[in-house]
């Protein structure tokens, strides 16, 4: 089985042009789908086969959301391989994948979001690390970025002439995201008081590109001094950002575009955390409200 896993890698890698990340993930799933295969022939794997490791992986008391990961990276597989006529019989269409439940994303009202943010100088914390912090929540909520795209900007990807930033999303797909001028101003600020010449965007400490752990340790500091309730982190701002622009009038469309989801059933979520926005324009516009 290895040297097809290692010819589903290389078509990943070059054809679908997926990230490093999302390679290894497909990758260690199929690893541990070969351990459960252990000696039998490849050719004879078939529905029951899989059924059984289907079973296997509940009883570990994974998730309905693991498991489903893990059929979706078998699908993968097994499709690209019955393509690619190394198997005449896709043993894996019959199965069926368990039911998700649905998770709303946690969001912060505008409010929470500004005391958030007038944390960073809560302390009158401003220095060149301070200016940083702020500049970095200023992006996350003007952007909506994911943390890896944060952590992957550039100087020269933010054009603040224009009030735009280009961003290297999910599968290495470039988009041009705005960026507000409270954000822009946050930048400038911290690059006027940065010691270091660099091209990329946010340093750590050491003068080198902070790393995705360095972010959330910056992000969550914030938020506990604020008082934010727990469980919240990054990723709450970006679903802030989707939230707010929704609750203000912005269309599902644009909202897709700028947070870059291939499917705007992705970006529907959103629409179930806008209720009481919904419930305001009722109350104003019907007549029997």
């Amino acid at each position: 089985m290895d040297k097809y896993i290692e010819k589903f890698m290389r078509y990943l890698e070059i054809e679908k042009n997926y990230s490093a990340h999302t390679i290894l993930n497909y990758k260690l799933d199929l690893e541990d789908f070969k351990k459960f295969c252990g000696e039998i022939e490849f050719e004879k794997i078939d529905y029951l086969f899989l059924r059984k490791y289907l079973a296997v992986l509940k009883e570990k008391s994974l998730g309905n959301r693991s498991v489903g990961r893990h059929l979706s990276t078998l699908r993968s597989f097994f499709r690209f391989l019955t393509r690619e006529n190394y198997l005449k019989v896709n043993p894996i269409l019959m199965l069926s994948s368990p039911k998700l439940d649905k998770h709303l994303p946690s969001f912060m009202t505008e409010e929470e979001v500004g005391k958030l943010i007038e944390s960073a100088f809560a302390k009158d914390d401003r220095d060149e690390r301070g200016l940083r912090d702020r500049a970095i929540l200023e992006t996350f909520y003007s952007s909506g970025l994911r943390i890896s795209e944060l952590v992957a900007l550039n100087l020269s990807d933010i054009d603040f002439i224009s009030g735009i930033i280009k961003v290297m999303g999910k599968g290495k797909k470039e988009r041009i995201v705005p960026i507000g001028d409270v954000a822009l101003i946050s930048i400038r600020s911290y690059l006027d008081k940065r010691k270091k010449k660099s091209e990329t965007a946010f340093l750590n400490k050491n003068g080198k590109r902070l790393t995705t752990r360095g972010v959330h340790g910056i992000v969550e500091k914030y938020l506990r001094c604020s008082g934010a309730h727990q469980g919240l982190s990054p990723h709450t701002l970006r679903h802030s950002f989707a939230t707010h622009l929704l609750n203000r009038g912005a269309d599902l469309r644009t909202v897709q575009e700028l947070l870059g989801h291939a499917n705007l059933s992705t970006t529907q979520i959103y629409t179930h955390l806008t209720t009481e926005k919904l419930k305001s324009v009722y109350d104003k516009a019907h007549p029997h409200a």
